[in-house]
C-alpha cells in the first residue's frame, strides 16, 4: 500500500493570485507579488549575497528538477536566472486558492480538501487593537496586572520593545496583525509557559464567538532586549475546520496520520494519530525523515515548514529566505532516498509572503504543486483551480474515497 509525505513550504508563494489587488492595504494591494520569483530575481541581480551564508543566483537544482522554475513560469510569466522551466522530476503544477484569506488555516484547510467559505474575524489597525471588553474580561478573569502591546505588531520587535517591561510587571505580551490571530507573548519562566498555555485557552474561548481563527502562544526566554529568543515551545489555539478534511477521513480509514511541526494546531488536532513537534528548518526536515522511517503502509505524513515565512518572510529577510530554499533544497535526495516505490511526495505552499514586497504580512499568490513517486511519470497538471484538488490527489494516491470539494489530477 502507497504512503503519501506532505510537505507545506509555508508562505513559498509563485505570484500571479488573480484577485491580489482586493488583499493588502490601500494603496499598496498585493497585486504583483511574487514571493519565489522576486527572491530569485533578487538574487540573480546580486543583491541576496551574505558573507558566510549565501551568494549569487539561486541554486536549487533538486526543486528546479521537480518543476518549481516551470510551476513560476506558468503561474506569473517569470524565469528568472537560477530558475528553469524545464523539469523532468515528477508532476508540477500550479494551485489557486478559493478560501476567503491568505492565512495559514485556510490555506491547510484547503489544501486538505475543505476550503474556507467564510470571512475571518480581523482586529483592526488601531491602538488600542482589541476590543475593551474583551481586554477587560480577559484579565479580570485571569487575574492579570495588566496586559502590554494591544496593537498590531511583529512578533519578535514587539518582544525587544517590551520584554523587559513583562517580566517586571508580569503582564503579557498581546498583539495581533493582518492575519486572524490574537498573539501572546511572555517569558517562559517569569510568567511560566504552562501558565501560557493556560492563559490562551481562556483567550481563545472569548475570541472564537469573534471568528478569530488562531490564539497563539509566543514564549521566549533571555533576560533583556539584546538577548531575547523566541522557542520552539509556540502553540496555535484554532478554530476547527467546518468540515472533514483529508486527515480525518485517513484517520477513519484506520490510516496512521502524522502531523509534523504545528500541523496538529493548525487542524485543532482533529484527523491525528502521531503528533510530532518539532522547530526549526533542518529539525522539521530530520522529523520528516524519522516519520517515514516509522510510517506503515497507508500512511499519511504531514509537515508544515514554517520558518520561510516566520523566520525569513515577516522579517522581509530576502538572503535569509533564499539560503533557506537552498538548504531545503540540498536536503530533498534525502526524502527520495527513503521512499518506497509507490510512495508518493508533494510539495507545496499555503499563501506567499514576499520579502521584497510592502509591509511584514503574507501575501496573495498562487502555490507551486510539486510531485514526486517512483511509479509516477513526469509532467504537467496545469494550473488547478482550487487547492482542494492536491487534497483529493492525495486521497485519490492514498485509496480513500473521494471528498466533497476538488478533483484529482492523478
Amino acid at each position: 500500500m502507497t504512503r503519501v509525505i506532505l510537505c507545506v513550504l509555508d508562505s513559498v508563494g509563485i505570484g500571479g493570485a488573480p484577485d491580489a489587488d482586493k488583499f493588502g492595504e490601500p494603496g499598496r494591494s498585493d497585486e504583483g507579488s511574487n514571493t519565489v520569483g522576486h527572491i530569485a530575481e533578487t538574487c540573480a541581480a546580486g543583491k541576496a549575497d551574505r558573507e558566510g551564508l549565501r551568494s549569487g543566483a539561486l541554486n536549487v537544482p533538486n526543486l528546479n528538477k521537480l518543476g518549481l522554475g516551470a510551476a513560476l513560469h506558468l503561474s506569473s510569466g517569470m524565469t528568472p536566472e537560477g530558475l528553469k522551466t524545464e523539469a523532468n522530476g515528477g508532476r508540477w503544477g500550479v494551485g489557486r486558492e478559493v478560501s476567503i484569506g491568505k492565512d495559514t488555516p485556510s490555506g491547510h484547510w484547503e489544501i486538505t480538501g475543505v476550503p474556507v467559505p467564510f470571512d475571518w474575524g480581523y482586529f483592526p489597525k488601531t491602538e488600542p487593537a482589541f476590543p475593551a471588553q474583551l481586554t477587560n474580561t480577559i484579565i479580570e478573569e485571569f487575574g492579570l496586572p495588566g496586559i502590554l502591546g494591544d496593537k498590531h505588531a511583529s512578533g519578535t520587535t514587539i518582544i525587544a520593545e517590551l520584554g523587559e517591561e513583562s517580566i517586571r510587571t508580569g503582564k503579557p505580551i498581546c498583539y495581533t496583525s493582518a492575519d486572524s490571530v490574537f498573539q501572546i507573548a511572555a517569558h517562559e519562566t517569569h510568567f511560566g509557559l504552562d501558565r501560557l498555555y493556560e492563559l490562551c485557552q481562556l483567550v481563545f474561548k472569548h475570541t472564537k464567538p469573534l471568528n478569530i481563527g488562531r490564539v497563539i502562544a509566543r514564549p521566549f526566554v533571555g533576560e533583556d532586549a539584546a538577548s531575547f529568543k523566541r522557542t520552539g515551545n509556540r502553540r496555535d489555539f484554532a478554530i476547527e475546520p467546518p468540515e472533514p478534511t483529508l486527515m480525518d477521513r485517513a484517520k477513519e480509514a484506520g490510516r496512521q496520520v502524522y502531523a509534523v511541526g504545528k500541523i496538529s494546531d493548525i487542524f485543532a488536532g482533529r484527523g491525528v494519530t502521531h503528533k510530532i513537534k518539532s522547530s526549526g528548518l533542518m529539525n522539521l526536515v530530520e522529523a520528516t525523515l524519522d516519520a517515514m522511517e516509522m510510517a506503515d503502509d497507508g500512511a499519511l505524513i504531514f509537515t508544515n515548514f514554517v520558518d520561510f515565512d516566520s523566520e525569513f518572510g515577516h522579517r522581509r529577510d530576502v538572503p535569509g529566505y533564499a539560503h533557506a530554499l537552498e538548504q531545503f533544497d540540498a536536503r530533498i535526495p534525502e526524502f527520495v532516498s527513503r521512499m518506497r516505490e509507490d510512495d508518493l511526495l508533494v510539495l507545496t505552499a499555503d499563501h506567499g509572503n514576499d520579502p521584497t514586497w510592502t509591509g511584514t504580512d503574507h501575501t496573495r499568490e498562487q502555490v507551486p504543486i510539486l510531485m514526486f513517486s517512483p511509479s509516477l511519470t513526469p509532467g504537467s497538471v496545469g494550473l488547478r483551480t482550487t487547492f482542494a484538488d492536491i487534497g483529493e490527489s492525495v486521497a485519490h494516491w492514498l485509496g480513500l474515497a473521494p471528498g466533497k470539494h476538488g478533483k484529482s489530477f492523478l
